[in-house]
C-alpha cells in the first residue's frame, strides 16, 4: 500500500492540505483513503442513538451501516492504542493513503507550515519529511512548495509514490 503523511504542528493547515489533496489525487482518477490522528477522546456517536447505547451497554465493537455508508467503532476498553500499521491493516485497498499526523511514524511526510504559528520546522530534525508546504519563502535542503500549490504538491506525492 502507497503511504504518505502531512505532518505539521497545530493550526499549521493539516487538513486544509488534507483536503486539497484527496480532491486534487482523486480528480486524477486515483483512489484514495485517509488516516487522521486525533490526540483527544473523540465520538462519532450520538447519545441516545442505538448505535451509542449498544456501546454504553458494553458492546466491544459496534458496526453501523446504511445504504450509503458504514462506520465501525471499536472500543479499546483499556487496550493500548493500535499504531498505525495496525490500522492499514483494516483498510480497504487504494492508490493511495493519506495520513494526517503520526509524525513520529517514518513513512514519507510532506510538513505544513505557517509561520504566524511560531512554531520550528520539524524537517530539519526529521529525515522522513521529504518536503515543506509553506505561507512563506524557506531555504532547505528539501523541496519547498506553497502551502497552497496543491497541484504541486499533489504531483510531487504521486512521484514520490510512483503514481
Amino acid at each position: 500500500m502507497r503511504l504518505y503523511g502531512v505532518v505539521g504542528w497545530k493550526n499549521a493547515g493539516k487538513t486544509g492540505l488534507m483536503e486539497r489533496l484527496v480532491s486534487e489525487i482523486t480528480g486524477r482518477g486515483f483512489s484514495v483513503s485517509t488516516v487522521k490522528h486525533a490526540h483527544h477522546s473523540f465520538d462519532v456517536d450520538h447519545p441516545g442513538k442505538d448505535s451509542h447505547r449498544h456501546r454504553v451497554a458494553g458492546a466491544r465493537e459496534v458496526l453501523l451501516a446504511s445504504r450509503n455508508r458504514f462506520a465501525l467503532m471499536h472500543e479499546l476498553q483499556g487496550e493500548e492504542e493500535p499504531t498505525l500499521e495496525d490500522l492499514l491493516t483494516r483498510l480497504s485497498p487504494v492508490d493511495l493513503v493519506l495520513i494526517e499526523g503520526y509524525k513520529r511514524d517514518q513513512h514519507p511526510k510532506v510538513e505544513a507550515h505557517r509561520a504566524e504559528t511560531g512554531n520550528p520546522l520539524i524537517a530539519p530534525d526529521d529525515p522522513s519529511v521529504r518536503a515543506v508546504a509553506s505561507d512563506v519563502a524557506l531555504t532547505l535542503d528539501r523541496p519547498v512548495f506553497d502551502l497552497n500549490d496543491t497541484a504541486a504538491i499533489a504531483g510531487f506525492i504521486l512521484a514520490e509514490v510512483g503514481l
